[in-house]
């Protein structure tokens, strides 16, 4: 079984792009937002992704995930079957010592929106915590893409 590591942050400046060395168009949709068993489509790029995710454990640090390369073809057949709310982000990649943040920024029905995720090897890493990066969100649920498609950003208060 493959377990996902990871922590997440606001971010408080958009100073992450001068350190990015990608910046890719993400677009994902779930065939399931159970938060026992999120099932994931996720087109980045020209790839394309099926994704399977686990209940996180009590901190919201681990959570179990398999993930296996489809066709773009086969992504897009699959987004027709997906649950109402899509997913769109422009995914910053910055490298911060030996680690990678994802920072998404994000589009339509979530604008506004920006964090920054760090995927683990173990939950006691430490790691460099650059200007840019603000409260962590770890573990809030409000936080999670399988939440956002039907609570949009756009409508918090």
């Amino acid at each position: 079984m493959a377990f996902e590591i990871e922590r997440k942050f606001l971010v408080l400046s958009d100073a992450y792009k001068q350190e990015a060395f990608t910046n890719t168009l993400v677009k994902q949709g779930y065939l399931s937002s159970q938060p026992e068993r999120s099932v994931r489509v996720r087109q980045k790029g020209d790839k394309a992704y099926l994704t399977v995710k686990g209940l996180s454990n009590e901190n919201g640090t681990t959570r179990f995930e398999w993930e296996k390369e489809i066709s773009t073809t086969e992504a897009q057949d699959l987004f027709k079957l997906c649950e109402p709310g899509m997913i769109e982000k422009n995914r910053f990649e910055v490298r911060c010592g030996h680690f990678v943040f994802e920072i998404d920024e994000f589009l339509g029905e979530n604008e506004g929106l920006v964090m920054a995720e760090i995927e683990l090897e173990t939950e006691n890493d430490e790691f460099e915590k650059p200007a840019w990066l603000g409260k962590e969100l770890t573990g809030n649920k409000h936080y999670y893409n399988s939440y956002l498609i039907s609570n949009p950003y756009k409508n918090w208060k």
